[in-house]
């Protein structure tokens, strides 16, 4: 089940689909119990981006640190 179309906001936000896919694996591995949550952070991520407040490659660094 899908909560949020965060896929359209990543092809909004000019993310490429392989970096996109690890967004939302890295927020997968964040909110391992709850896919609400992950689908919400990613999708607050890709708003980020859309709006220039955060890179691609900053976000996939920060989702990697806290997936550890």
């Amino acid at each position: 089940m899908r909560y949020f179309d965060y896929e359209k906001a990543g092809r909004e936000a000019g993310i490429p689909a392989d970096k996109l896919d690890r967004l939302a694996e890295l927020c997968r591995l964040e909110e391992p119990h709850d896919p609400m949550l992950a689908e919400l952070h990613t999708m607050r991520e890709c708003m980020a981006i859309k709006n220039g407040r955060i890179t691609i490659e900053e976000a996939l660094a920060e989702a990697q640190y806290l997936a550890a």
